[in-house]
């Protein structure tokens, strides 16, 4: 257990390493990293805590950092910084871990990856914060309450900043504070294969904690999550892992059997999975995304699934095809954007985002609004759906959209959405959920419709 444990801090080390260094997303780097090793089940739960743990907190970790080191951040090696960062989340946060343990296997990785100077250095430190972790103090809140909300849920200045004057302090501080919880796994039944009830009797028998989805009655939640992947459950197709408001976008849209629908942004291919069962596998839908790689998620995902009725393509969504003009009975735009109502699983997306990316972002985003319109039949659907809660990326989207493109209206949204979700709004056409209110993913969802051609 001891050499378990110890290699499982080496490998979170690493891992924490390379997303800080290279951009990896966190989820995905992990998943990689856990099929080379072969990692066993309790590793995977230890090295995913520490990976998560430390990158939700970063902020925090280095004003402790700060507050108890002689030595600044920048004169430290990546190593070293992380291998800190690592020890004290440990101390301040996994509380069935011995602090002797967290001080102890942080020194063996110190000496490994640095010196016996760096050992002595990080032993020193680590101590001095297990003495004195309870007089560890947040910035003044009534002094600076946004420094007071960056440090304590570890979110830059910047984006504190925004969201208080979009939101106000108290629904930002409760936003920040959702968005650093680890959510559930959600799943998504595939009831082309099975039903609610049997998966979620089958998933028990197994050990697994599950309970009922918030809204969609084709959702379940996972509490122990770990194994799901390695279940015969899931290599047999009987689930998909969505979030419910990606499920939701899915059903604003609408898909009808024997409907020719387009995923202009489709990998890898969860709402494009979901429109076929929702069809009943029967229709046509086009799945498309501009990386190689992504198409070949969309066909592994529909493969397993059981799905024939989705064809994956290679096409940049900015770009019109001339082809499919007013072909489709319905298409959705699931565009790229800041993700930040994703931070939840994908923490590292507080730090990789810049002010400056949004204006970049939206123009990508218009750009295949536009394009994904020019599809759409007369009397056709349109769903634009992000996963972010950015006016800029949402709200301002759809407007200038509007004004742009006559033929199309906002279609109330109540009719679609599932009966046990309120979202204050949905009539206008257009919603935005958020963690802190609605419990899942942060997420925008508009639908419109295109007019009937006169005398039709």
């Amino acid at each position: 257990m001891f050499m378990q444990i110890q290699t499982a801090r080496e490998l979170a080390l690493k891992v924490i390493t390379d997303i800080e260094q290279n951009g990896a997303y966190s989820g995905v780097h992990l998943n990689v990293v856990f099929k080379k090793q072969g990692t066993p089940v309790i590793d995977k739960a230890f090295i995913s805590e520490i990976v998560y743990g430390v990158i939700r907190n970063k902020t925090y970790l280095d004003y402790v950092i700060e507050k108890f080191s002689k030595v600044k951040i920048k004169k430290m090696s990546v190593w070293i910084h992380n291998i800190l960062r690592i020890g004290i989340y440990q101390i301040l946060f996994m509380t069935k871990i011995p602090h002797s343990a967290a001080c102890n296997e942080s020194v063996n990785l110190a000496r490994r990856y640095g010196h016996n100077a760096s050992a002595g250095f990080v032993n020193a430190v680590l101590r001095k914060v297990a003495s004195e972790k309870d007089k560890i103090a947040y910035p003044d809140v009534n002094e600076d309450f946004e420094k007071y909300l960056s440090i304590r849920y570890s979110f830059p200045e910047n984006l504190t900043h925004r969201w208080c004057e979009l939101y106000g302090n108290e629904f930002t501080e409760q936003l920040m504070q959702e968005s650093n919880k680890p959510p559930e796994l959600s799943i998504r039944v595939n009831t082309l294969a099975t039903d609610t009830e049997a998966l979620k009797t089958s998933l028990t028998k197994r050990g697994f904690k599950v309970s009922e989805g918030k809204y969609c009655d084709d959702a379940l939640y996972i509490r122990n999550s770990a194994a799901m992947h390695d279940t015969d459950e899931f290599k047999k197709g009987l689930f998909y892992t969505q979030d419910e408001a990606s499920m939701i976008a899915v059903r604003a849209l609408e898909p009808k059997e024997g409907d020719f629908v387009i995923d202009v942004c489709s990998a890898p291919g969860g709402k494009a999975t979901y429109m076929a069962q929702l069809m009943n596998n029967k229709g046509k839908i086009l799945a498309r995304d501009v990386h190689p790689h992504k198409i070949k998620l969309i066909e592994e995902n529909i493969a397993r699934l059981g799905i024939d009725i989705i064809e994956p393509e290679i096409w940049n969504s900015a770009i019109i095809d001339d082809r499919l003009i007013k072909k489709a009975d319905a298409v959705i735009a699931d565009c790229p954007c800041t993700g930040y109502g994703v931070i939840r699983k994908k923490p590292e997306i507080k730090w990789a985002r810049k002010d400056s990316d949004i204006d970049e972002i939206a123009s990508i985003q218009k750009y295949i609004l536009s394009s994904a319109s020019e599809y759409v039949r007369p009397g056709g659907v349109l769903v634009y759906c992000t996963c972010t809660m950015e006016p800029i990326e949402n709200e301002d989207r759809v407007l200038e959209f509007l004004d742009e493109n006559s033929e199309f209206s906002l279609e109330d949204l109540k009719p679609y959405l599932p009966k046990k979700l309120e979202c204050e709004g949905a009539e206008r056409g257009y919603i935005t959920l958020f963690p802190n209110v609605q419990g899942i993913d942060g997420f925008f969802i508009a639908r419109f419709k295109r007019a009937q051609e006169k005398g039709i």
